[in-house]
């Protein structure tokens, strides 16, 4: 991650929901920091972030839901982590909270972003949440920066006449063909 002036002030004036799961503190307590240190080194004022704990991974795409729908931001950032045991809960957890982190993301118009760890060890989970190495939380955070930025030109888009965008046929034509 680079430094605050090299990040810049990309998103000045957005608004992220963060939902953290509470187990695997160790992990997502990191995951957590990373985010909110992500955020607003892109300028992200703190008190435009609001962050809400769940207990576990499963409780998260509710609490996503309601917070997509709720209007009160740009996007929500969902972070946990499931960690493979001896028992196959871990299929079931991280297939219940995959799909509906899914489900929030497609039943909203914010973004909701994926930000949780499905890992076989916890030394598997620790590295991928290291803040010198490729956080999960920090790159969660990027991504629901650029997706605000992707929904709003949509959305923009859908602003204009149909007459001034270019039509699929027009995209995928190549150079000097004609149809």
């Amino acid at each position: 991650m680079g430094t605050h002036r090299e990040m810049g002030r990309s998103a000045a004036g957005l608004r992220f929901g963060i939902v953290a799961a509470k187990f695997n503190q160790r992990v997502t307590g990191t995951l957590l920091r990373a985010c909110v240190d992500a955020l607003e080194g892109h300028g992200v004022e703190r008190d435009a972030i609001r962050v809400v704990r769940v207990p576990g991974a499963f409780e998260i795409p509710l609490v996503a839901q309601t917070m997509a729908a709720s209007g009160h931001v740009d996007a929500v950032i969902c972070l946990g982590a499931v960690i493979r045991g001896d028992t196959p809960h871990f299929e079931y957890i991280s297939a219940e909270v995959s799909r509906g982190i899914g489900q929030a993301a497609l039943e909203n118009t914010v973004p909701v972003i994926f930000g949780v760890l499905t890992t076989e060890t916890v030394a598997q989970a620790e590295e991928r949440a290291d803040p010198k190495k490729f956080n999960r939380g920090g790159e969660a955070a990027k991504s629901a920066i650029e997706m605000v930025r992707v929904m709003r030109m949509l959305k923009g888009e859908a602003g204009r006449s149909a007459s001034s965008r270019l039509t699929s046929r027009e995209v995928t034509r190549r150079p000097g063909r004609t149809q």
